[in-house]
This record gives structure tokens, sequence and C-alpha cells, in this order.
């Protein structure tokens, strides 16, 4: 897994910096709509699959997005995440930042309060599957949503 969010600028498709912020990209990587996030991977790499990030969810069982979070808290002046990012230890290093999201009327939120992956799994036409993690759990929890949406990418190696 890459131990940072995606920060590539692809020649085509959807994708934003957080709050249209490009000083926002080397922190929290771009937000990418769902086919934009299937082809961004560099080679040698891929968008992980709903079932690839299961298998990494269960393999680190209990506080499983405790273990991904990176540590500290923007109180603290230490980290990125708000108080008191529960669970907290990055003893995987995949450094799992609070990027937030990009909505359905083109706003920006939840920066600091929790972040969402894309998976390359598609949920009928409209939907694709993602997981998310947030400030106040120690959990990682599997969603759907719209594919017009803006989450962050994670790539796997091949």
């Amino acid at each position: 897994w890459m131990a940072e969010n995606l920060a590539y600028e692809p020649s085509s498709g959807n994708y934003w910096a957080y709050d249209n912020n490009n000083s926002n990209v080397e922190t929290y990587g771009y937000l990418y709509d769902w086919e934009t996030a299937c082809d961004v991977c560099p080679d040698g790499w891929h968008l992980p699959t709903d079932a690839e990030w299961t298998e990494l969810t269960d393999y680190l069982g209990e506080n499983a997005g405790g273990k991904l979070k990176a540590t500290g808290t923007i109180e603290a002046g230490t980290g990125l995440w708000y108080d008191p990012n529960t669970g907290a230890t990055n003893e995987t290093g995949f450094t799992a930042l609070p990027g937030g999201g990009r909505y359905y009327n083109g706003t920006f939120g939840d920066v600091g309060y929790g972040g969402a992956w894309w998976s390359a799994t598609e949920d009928g036409t409209y939907y694709a599957w993602g997981r998310s993690m947030s400030y106040y759990y120690s959990d990682v929890y599997r969603f759907s949503d719209y594919k017009e949406l803006g989450f962050s990418v994670r790539c796997l190696r091949d």
C-alpha cells in the first residue's frame, strides 16, 4: 500500500484540491471522482478492490482504523486530525490523513475530521465502494456513495 494519499495530477478526468486550494495537495493529495480514481494509479500499482480493502482491515482486526491513522492532533500541534483522534497508533505506517471530501454540490467538507478512499469496486451503476475513517472512532467503515463525489486514493502494488 502507498504510504500517502495520491497527489498525481492526471491529464484528464475529475479531481480537486481540497477547497480548490492547491496548497492542500501536498498534505492531503487530490480528491478524485471514481472514474478518474480507477485510472490514476501509476504503472505497477492499482486502485484496491473492495475485497483488498476488506483483507487489509480484517488482517488488522480490532482498532484497524487506529492502526492506520496518523497520530497526534491539531489541538496539540502534533498532527492533522482533530481531537480525540481515537485509537491512532499508525503502527502500520499507512499514515491515514483526514483529507475530507468533495460533495454533491461542489462543496468540500470534513478535513481534519475524516478521510475517505475509493475502491475499484462498483456498487451498481451510480455507486462505488470505499472506506472511511473518523477522528472520533478507531474503526474503518465501508461505504457506498455516488461515483461523482471526490475522495482520496491509495494505490496498491500489483
